[in-house]
């Protein structure tokens, strides 16, 4: 029995107007409320000297560095590279210096940690003033 003939049957719909509306105002309350951080890497410009090449001062202590991580100091090559023989080999190469520059001479290829450990050693020596040497650009 079908009580409902002749009468036309509503399809269901969905309104996408209304939606579409909450939606742009969901996007538009987020934009206003999102705080925008820039987070900026750090460049690294190593530094090339062009300036001619000073004299050699007569407190400096020239310490070398290899790629291979053998130390050098005043050209005397060290058995051990840690950081308390690098510091016993620089007070003897200061000798009655007061506050020697050390110069460290390393190779581009040098491990970071073989440069950390020289400038330690001259720390625990009591020498503050520390220099790197440069080459001029080709």
């Amino acid at each position: 029995m079908d009580f409902r003939r002749g009468r036309t049957r509503e399809e269901p719909e969905i309104n996408l107007i209304p939606m579409i509306d909450v939606l742009l105002v969901i996007i538009i309350f987020l934009m206003l409320t999102t705080t925008y951080a820039k987070f900026s890497g750090l460049e690294i410009n190593l530094p090339t000297a062009d300036a001619a090449k000073q004299p050699e001062q007569p407190n400096e202590v020239s310490v070398a560095v290899t790629a291979a991580g053998q130390v050098l100091v005043n050209k005397v090559p060290l058995a051990t590279p840690d950081v308390a023989a690098i510091a016993d080999a620089l007070r003897r190469a200061a000798g009655s210096q007061k506050e020697p520059v050390i110069v460290i001479n390393a190779d581009a290829k040098a491990a970071h940690q073989s440069v950390v450990d020289v400038m330690q050693a001259a720390q625990s020596a009591g020498y503050p003033h520390i220099s790197f040497a440069t080459q001029t650009p080709r």
